[in-house]
């Protein structure tokens, strides 16, 4: 107890500064991404949508 007691009024661990920003710009790097993947998706999905309506009409029934 006495050394987190001494960590803690000793300041903040350098060490652990460093890691927490790497982790806070891992996490923006993986919103960014997130965030460009939605949006292709939204256009692919976009896509897709007006090709199946589109074609619907073209295609043969299933065979059942």
């Amino acid at each position: 107890m006495a050394k987190a007691i001494l960590g803690h009024v000793g300041g903040p661990d350098p060490r652990m500064i460093s890691e927490m920003r790497r982790l806070q710009r891992r996490v923006r790097d993986l919103e960014a991404e997130l965030a460009r993947l939605h949006e292709e998706n939204d256009l692919l999905s976009a896509g897709v949508g007006h090709e199946i309506l589109v074609a619907g009409h073209e295609r043969e029934p299933a065979l059942t």
